[in-house]
């Protein structure tokens, strides 16, 4: 197990905002040599406390024109059942469980409103649902 010491947070802090930043930029910022750098990060992909390297776009610039989130309420033993009907369909970015008034949190996105109004009914159709609550995300600020 990897035991992270100030310099690690700080790289990964700087990985976390840009994760193309070349290792002589990241050690100027760090004011450590670039060898420093390279020989943290190493250790930090081999231990697998750093997993890989990706973009993070503008939800409101992607293909998707309408996101939003859906706070769902399953009845009784049927999650399980929920949480694989729920996975099938194309236009769920992403499914939650959660702890509270909602058992599951589930982000959507759809190409337009019209699409989007057509998800909202296929999920409240799903057996188990038993009541929902969405939010439009409106802007990424």
């Amino acid at each position: 197990m990897h035991i992270f010491d100030t310099l690690d947070h700080k790289l990964i802090a700087l990985l976390r905002e840009d994760g193309r930043a070349p290792i002589s930029k990241l050690a100027t910022i760090l004011d450590v040599s670039r060898a420093t750098v390279q020989a943290r990060l190493d250790r930090l992909l081999d231990s697998g406390a750093v997993l890989g390297f990706t973009i993070r776009a503008r939800e409101d610039h992607g293909p998707d024109g309408v996101q939003a989130i859906m706070m769902i309420e399953v009845s009784g033993r049927s999650t399980t059942a929920v949480i694989k009907r729920l996975r099938g369909l194309p236009e769920l970015r992403s499914l939650h469980s959660t702890n509270g008034k909602w058992d599951l949190i589930a982000q959507l996105s759809a190409a337009n409103l019209s699409d989007f109004d057509r998800v909202l009914r296929e999920v409240r159709i799903v057996d188990g649902i038993t009541n929902s609550e969405t939010s439009i995300l409106l802007s990424t600020i």
